[in-house]
Parts: structure tokens; sequence; C-alpha cells
């Protein structure tokens, strides 16, 4: 028997039943609320940001480019032999390997920074 593919909110749904987590939770978790949690479940809202997808990825410890392919987003690619440019998100495009760097010292800058102030 083929194996059914399960859509973005049942997917969801059922990582987030499996971790005996309420949409509460989740939310307490990721501060997405929880109305919109319920909506991305049920199917009312198909893709939600990549933001949202990102922080139920690590809640649910799961490959962020899996939700992002169950959410119909472009999957990231990765760097050719050919030296070819990386695409990272459909919306800044190719990218050069030094701006790919640039980018990865940002973000660690940027998550630093988030570490700090929540310690705080």
């Amino acid at each position: 028997m083929a194996e059914q593919k399960l859509n973005l909110g049942t997917f969801l749904r059922g990582s987030r039943e499996q971790r005996s987590l309420t949409l509460r939770a989740v939310e307490k978790a990721t501060g997405v609320s929880n109305a919109y949690l319920s909506q991305v479940e049920s199917g009312k809202i198909r893709q939600p940001s990549p933001l949202v997808l990102h922080k139920l990825a690590q809640l649910y410890e799961m490959p962020y480019t899996l939700l992002l392919e169950k959410a119909g987003y472009p999957a990231a690619m990765s760097e050719s032999s050919s030296g070819q440019p990386v695409v990272v998100d459909s919306r800044l495009g190719p990218i050069s390997s030094d701006e790919e760097s640039e980018l990865k010292r940002y973000l660690e800058f940027l998550r630093s920074r988030r570490g700090r102030k929540e310690g705080e």
C-alpha cells in the first residue's frame, strides 16, 4: 500500500499530539497564538510564514526544510559542485559563497543577542 502524503496541517497536528502538547503549550513555547496554530492545523491557513514553520520545526525537533516543503515553499538548494550560487530563500535569490558566509555570521550574531536577552 502506498504511503499517504499528509498535508501540513494534519502533519503538524499529529506531531503536536505525538508529543502530548496542547495548542496553548505550543503557543507558550513558540509565541505563535493558539488560534493561528489551530487554523494551520485545520488547513484554513495552508502556507504559514517560514518563521512560524521554523519555530514549530525547532519545538517538534524535525527538519525545517520538511515543513517548508509541506507548506509549498521552494526547498533551499545547496551549493553545487560547479560553484554556482546558492539559493537560500526564494525571496533572496542566488547568493555568492562570500554572501553566505556573511549571512551565517550575522545570523550567529542575532542568535547570540537573542540568547543574552532571554537570560537577562
